[in-house]
């Protein structure tokens, strides 16, 4: 297990990963291999990486259609939904499923222990309770962190560039789907450093998210929680007046 930093050298290392089970059950012999995949987000929002995900199997002499099939299934940011669909797709035993973000990789991973499964763009893996460790993940599960940990300093640095005089800041998450744990020693001692009040704000919904920002707390949103929620359209907060750290993928 690894991050990786740069989109292209993460899609082509997907693309790798995913071929391996591919290629060892093509030893076995037997006809077209097969692919499930369940996305955190909708169809839109993921069809450029998934069309690159597409091409980098493509390189390795993987042709959808014709030596192996897709099962796309997209959750669209509703967790419920997304576990409604884990177990429809272990259902048509694939022979490897690719998850993207937290939610779909835990719904998946509790539907079976034996189909291999490569994830992409989760935040904590061992927070998570995907893997116990980042260097040997074990069991039929590998893939890679969406984000480093010293990140959780670097947020908090870019926000008090934003807001000088910044005396409180939180990392604001939901913890359903987005642990924050890993971030938390990094930006705790960045706080330290600028003598700012470190807080942590677990997040379900608008009304907390409100709350919280009525009680004048300046947050740097967890990555993972401001994809979810701006995937469904959903209000996230800040406002002119209210400086915050919104730190998405680029």
């Amino acid at each position: 297990m690894s991050i990786c930093l740069r989109r292209r050298e993460l899609i082509a290392a997907l693309g790798g990963a995913a071929a391996w089970p591919l290629a060892a059950r093509a030893q076995q012999g037997g006809g077209m291999r097969r692919i499930g995949m369940l996305m955190g987000g909708d169809e839109n929002g993921t069809r450029t990486n998934l069309s690159a995900f597409t091409r980098a199997l493509a390189d390795l002499g993987w042709t959808d259609g014709r030596n192996v099939r897709m099962d796309p299934r997209y959750g669209g940011g509703d967790i419920n939904r997304i576990r409604a669909l884990a177990p429809e797709l272990v259902g048509l035993q694939p022979d490897i499923i690719l998850t993207s973000n937290t939610p779909p990789t835990t719904a998946v991973q509790r539907e079976t222990r034996t189909i291999p499964i490569v994830f992409v763009n989760v935040a904590d893996p061992v927070a998570s309770g995907l893997v116990p460790r980042l260097n040997r993940p074990g069991g039929k599960i590998t893939g890679f962190a969406g984000y480093e940990a010293t990140l959780g300093g670097k947020w908090l640095e870019l926000l008090s560039e934003i807001a000088p005089g910044l005396k409180r800041a939180a990392v604001m998450f939901n913890p359903d789907t987005a642990p924050a744990s890993a971030y938390m020693p990094s930006f705790e001692t960045a706080a330290r450093s600028l003598k700012v009040a470190p807080a942590i704000a677990p997040v379900h919904g608008d009304g907390e998210i409100e709350s919280w920002e009525r009680a004048g707390g300046r947050p740097c949103r967890h990555p993972g929680f401001i994809h979810e929620r701006a995937s469904r359209g959903d209000h996230i907060g800040g406002g002119p007046k209210q400086p915050t750290g919104d730190f998405l993928e680029s």
